[in-house]
């Protein structure tokens, strides 16, 4: 038997990601999963819990997926490469949840927002330690490392808002154009530099 908990969560996410967050309401919710309304509060307290539960898994998903693709090297190359991939492929195989995850955390208090920042800040510093290795090893090009983190994390979180899955390209095709896009940019961009100086 579907674990209730579980198929409120996907059905959430469904609607979440086609009519948002703050459109969907809590019988299109209970309608969807095949319940009645008030059975969803049987699981979940109301529906910004719902949302915070699928912001704070995705999170939790994505960066065990990041700690696991770099477990397997040391090169600092290599390991942005993995990271970069890591995080592309990521966001374009859970589409709904990282686009949910990017444009609804104005939907959750600041306690529940709290929790969520608190995870993406820790998931944002093993891309700046693994950007402060290179610069270290003379790998990549000194610059501002926690501005270059966002430009990376930023450049690719947004394949989360058009990627196609029907679409010309595989994820691991797309990856691969993110990875040498950004590791040819960190080796040789020249970041430290700016007009008129």
């Amino acid at each position: 038997m579907t674990d209730m908990k579980a198929t409120i969560k996907s059905i959430s996410i469904d609607l979440f990601f086609q009519k948002g967050y703050f459109a969907t309401s809590i019988s299109d919710i209970a309608k969807g999963s095949g319940i009645q309304k008030a059975s969803i509060y049987y699981h979940y307290d109301s529906k910004e819990s719902i949302l915070f539960h699928i912001l704070k898994g995705t999170m939790e998903d994505l960066t065990a997926n990041l700690k696991a693709s770099l477990s397997s090297t040391a090169d600092v190359e290599q390991r942005m490469r993995s990271a970069v991939r890591s995080h592309v492929c990521f966001h374009l195989e859970r589409q709904k949840e990282n686009f949910i995850a990017n444009s609804e955390l104005r939907g959750i208090t600041a306690e529940y927002r709290r929790i969520i920042v608190d995870q993406r800040d820790e998931y944002e510093r093993i891309f700046q330690d693994i950007i402060c290795q290179g610069i270290a090893d003379g790998v990549f090009t000194r610059a501002d490392v926690k501005i270059l983190s966002y430009a990376i994390l930023t450049l690719c979180t947004a394949g989360a808002t058009w990627y196609n899955p029907g679409g010309r390209l595989a994820v691991e095709q797309i990856a691969d154009i993110y990875e040498n896009f950004i590791i040819g940019g960190l080796k040789q961009g020249g970041f430290g530099t700016s007009r008129g100086s």
